[in-house]
This record gives structure tokens, C-alpha cells and sequence, in this order.
């Protein structure tokens, strides 16, 4: 399926756009990209051969952080919608995994696309629960939990008045 608006990740700001599995100015990475499909979140990922574990599969380590990334990228652009608020605009809502927990089902085989969905389990100001499931073939061979937490403040650039300061600000108890 093809998507016609921009991935999830598209919108991180470029200081923060850097992680290896969805950073989309992270060269060597997967660069993975995220949409809605309805209440749904999918993302698409072919495995290049070095991602083999044993010949003909799928290393565990990539599936772990595919559902990692599908799952802050979830997180963050859900966090918008419960906000009633544009994907993209400041300040912005960039999460981090608090917890990961991920459930091998099958031998995940290389040399197909592998697709990713995702659904909201709980989303709170600061925390969204995320589960995701990755298929190959259309058989389910990994599944996990994703807690993310809004970025720490200790983690944003050190930018007097960066866009993410202004979030955890705004996200404080008895903040305007």
C-alpha cells in the first residue's frame, strides 16, 4: 500500500531525527516510516542480507527495534491526536521507550517485506502504550509492547528554548 501523507517520522525536528532505526537523517539506518490506516499504524522494512541471523532469516535484535521505533513513532503521533493537535507542530512530542517487550512467534524469513502494525493500548499526557505486531507473508512472527514516555528534558538539545523544552514544560502538573 502506498501512502500519500508524509510518515510520522518526517516530522521529527532535525535535532532529533537522528535514532538509527527511524531517524530519517541517520544514513545507516532503517529509516523506517509510520502512517495511520484508521486506528492503525503500519510501517513497511525489507531486511537487507545483513540482518540474517542464520541463512534465510531474520536476525531477532532488527524485529526488536523495528517494534521499538514503529512504536515511539506511534506514540508520538498519537500523543498529537490526543492533544487535537497538527503531527509536526511546536512544540514538539518526541518519545522515548521506557520499557520493551518483545515475543518471538515464528523464524521471521529474509528477503520479504516485512510489515509492522501497531494500535494504542493507553495514552496519558506524558506515557502512550503500544502494541505492535510484525508480519511476513502475512503470518504474525513477532509481537511487542512498547511503553514510551515523552522525552526526558535531560535529553534535549542543550538549545535555550528548544521547541522540546517548551513541551516538558507545558507537560508539567499546574504548568499554563
Amino acid at each position: 500500500m502506498t501512502h500519500d501523507a508524509a510518515a510520522f517520522q518526517d516530522f521529527y525536528p532535525d535535532d532529533l531525527a537522528h535514532c538509527y532505526g527511524c531517524g530519517r537523517l541517520n544514513a545507516n539506518g532503517h529509516r523506517i516510516k509510520t502512517y495511520w490506516e484508521g486506528d492503525e499504524t503500519v510501517t513497511h522494512f525489507t531486511p537487507r542480507p545483513e540482518h540474517t541471523a542464520i541463512p534465510g532469516y531474520v536476525y531477532g535484535g532488527l524485529l526488536a527495534s523495528l517494534i521499538d521505533c514503529h512504536g515511539t513513532g506511534t506514540a508520538s503521533a498519537a500523543a498529537y491526536r490526543f492533544r487535537d493537535r497538527e503531527i509536526g507542530s511546536e512544540p514538539p512530542l518526541r518519545f522515548v521507550t521506557a520499557s520493551l517487550q518483545v515475543d518471538y512467534l515464528k523464524p521471521t524469513p529474509l528477503g520479504v517485506s516485512l510489515e509492522i502494525r501497531g494500535r494504542v493500548e493507553e495514552i496519558k499526557e506524558k506515557k502512550v502504550v503500544v502494541n505492535a505486531t510484525v508480519f511476513a507473508n502475512g503470518e504474525a512472527t513477532a509481537k511487542g509492547r512498547i511503553v514510551a514516555v515523552l522525552m526526558p528534558e535531560s535529553m534535549a538539545p542543550k538549545v535555550p528554548g528548544h521547541g522540546l523544552r517548551k513541551a516538558w514544560k507545558a507537560a508539567r502538573p499546574g504548568s499554563a
